[in-house]
């Protein structure tokens, strides 16, 4: 008998707010020596600073545009990275941040972050992108393995970022997404927990899994 779902809230993934980076993205990756651990530590604090203080993280978005040509972001030290919808999204992105209001932290989940990371260790070995799992699992049933999920559950995924600032400032930004579902995730007052988890992809080099749920029961030891 299938659990009955009250509330699912999913969007899709962010390969970053760019186009493809393919090989570029798997011989940064090598070159570059990542803490995936710290990494995720890094994404969490980031995600309660953006609901925290959106006005002030508008600051970091601000210092994005200086950095455009056109479609094309070229940062220093940097691979030229070409957008969608070019500096347009970043500038509505900033006029959202100055007008949202506030919100609580999020609280960091063991059960949803062992989900997410259950969703990196499969989809990065084999490449693929998505919500969904090759095995067929979905991201409620991946973190309802480790807990008990109550209310709305919700899932942002970016590829090929290397930094937890630029993981949440492209889903912040959802270049090229209809409706910005990611930074509706982010911003979503229903939200209250999240589990994040970060590791190698096969093709983008790095991909980080964020979910967030309205409330959630880790499951006993």
């Amino acid at each position: 008998m299938k659990r009955r779902v009250d509330a699912v809230l999913l969007f899709t993934s962010s390969v970053i707010f760019f186009a493809a980076l393919t090989l570029q993205a798997r011989q940064r990756a090598g070159s570059v020596g990542i803490d995936f651990h710290e990494l995720e530590r890094e994404v969490v604090k980031e995600l309660s600073t953006a609901r925290t203080s959106p006005r002030s993280y508008a600051s970091y978005v601000k210092e994005m545009r200086r950095y455009f040509y056109g479609k094309e972001l070229r940062r220093p030290d940097d691979i030229t990275i070409l957008t969608k919808e070019g500096d347009a999204a970043v500038l509505e992105a900033i006029q959202f941040l100055e007008s949202v209001k506030p919100l609580p932290a999020l609280r960091l989940s063991h059960g949803m972050s062992q989900g997410a990371h259950d969703h990196v260790e499969v989809q990065g070995k084999n490449g693929t992108v998505g919500h969904g799992s090759i095995e067929g699992s979905q991201p409620w049933e991946r973190i309802s393995r480790y807990g008990t999920w109550k209310k709305m559950v919700g899932e942002n995924i970016a590829y090929g970022q290397f930094r937890a600032r630029d993981v949440v400032t492209s889903l912040i930004v959802d270049d090229g997404v209809p409706g910005r579902g990611h930074r509706q995730n982010i911003f979503n007052p229903n939200f209250r927990v999240v589990g994040t988890a970060c590791g190698p992809h096969a093709i983008y080099g790095t991909m980080c899994v964020i979910i967030f749920a309205g409330e959630y029961i880790e499951k006993k030891e």
